[in-house]
C-alpha cells in the first residue's frame, strides 16, 4: 500500500479533534472576531478624531480673526481634542497667542501645562523654549537656567538654538562678555541657525573685539624731560 505524504496523514490524525473541540473553536473565533471589530472600531474613530482635530486647528490659524479670543480659542480646540497631535499643537499656539497679547504668566502657564502632560520631543523643546521666554519677559532669573535646559535635555533641536542666542543675550547684559561669545558662537556654529546665526557671529566679533581692546596694556608715554636753565650770559 503506498505510503501517505506528512500533510495529509497530519490531517487525519487532527480531525478527531477537531471534531470534538469544534464548540470551542467555534466559540474562540467568534471571541476574535468581536474583539478584531471592535479595535477597528476604536481604531477608526481615533483615526477620525486625529483628521477632525487637525482640520479645526487649520481652520483656526487660517482664520485668526474669526474667534474674539484666539488663546481662548486654541486652548478650547486643544481640551476638546486632547490627546491628538493637533490638539498638542494648539495647546502651544493658545501659549503663543497670550505671548504676543503681552500676557506672559498666562502663557507661561500654557507651556507648562503641554510639559507637564508627559509630551515628547520636539514640541516639548518648543514648550520648554516658550517657558523660558516667557520668564525672560518677565526679567525672571530662572529664565537663564530655563534656556540652558533646553541645550541640555533637546540637543540637537531645532530649540537650541535660538537658546544659546537668549542665554548669549543674558551673559551680555551681565556684562559675562566671555560668556555670551560663546553662547554666540555655539548658535554660528549651527547650520540650521540661518539668519540669527549671523547676527550671533556677529556679535561674538564684536564682544571678542571689546575683550581684546580691554585687556591691552595702556602705551607707556615717554617722561616729560623739562628743560635745563640756561645761565645767564656774563656782563
Amino acid at each position: 500500500m503506498q505510503t501517505q505524504d506528512a500533510p495529509t496523514e497530519f490531517l487525519f490524525k487532527l480531525w478527531p479533534w477537531l471534531e470534538a473541540n469544534k464548540n470551542r473553536l467555534i466559540g474562540a473565533l467568534a471571541a476574535i472576531i468581536v474583539v478584531a471589530g471592535v479595535w477597528f472600531f476604536i481604531s477608526s474613530q481615533r483615526e477620525q478624531r486625529e483628521v477632525d482635530a487637525g482640520e479645526a486647528l487649520t481652520w483656526l490659524m487660517v482664520n485668526p480673526n474669526a474667534n474674539g479670543n484666539l488663546p481662548d480659542a486654541f486652548a478650547n480646540l486643544a481640551a476638546k481634542y486632547a490627546g491628538t497631535a493637533a490638539g498638542q499643537r494648539a495647546q502651544l499656539q493658545a501659549g503663543a497667542a497670550l505671548f504676543n497679547a503681552g500676557k506672559y504668566a498666562d502663557a507661561q502657564a500654557q507651556f507648562q501645562k503641554y510639559l507637564d502632560a508627559g509630551s515628547s520631543a520636539p514640541l516639548a523643546a518648543a514648550a520648554q523654549l516658550g517657558v523660558a521666554a516667557c520668564l525672560e519677559a518677565q526679567n525672571k532669573p530662572e529664565a537663564a537656567s530655563a534656556y540652558q535646559k533646553i541645550t541640555t535635555l533637546y540637543a540637537g533641536s531645532t530649540s537650541v538654538p535660538p537658546a544659546e542666542f537668549a542665554l548669549g543675550r543674558i551673559a551680555e547684559q551681565q556684562n559675562k562678555l566671555s560668556e555670551a561669545v560663546s553662547h554666540y558662537e555655539n548658535v554660528a556654529r549651527a547650520g540650521s541657525g540661518g539668519s540669527m546665526a549671523q547676527e550671533a557671529g556677529m556679535r561674538a566679533v564684536e564682544l571678542k573685539t571689546k575683550l581684546a581692546a580691554a585687556t591691552k596694556p595702556a602705551a607707556v608715554s615717554s617722561p616729560i624731560i623739562a628743560p635745563k636753565p640756561v645761565a645767564p650770559a656774563a656782563k
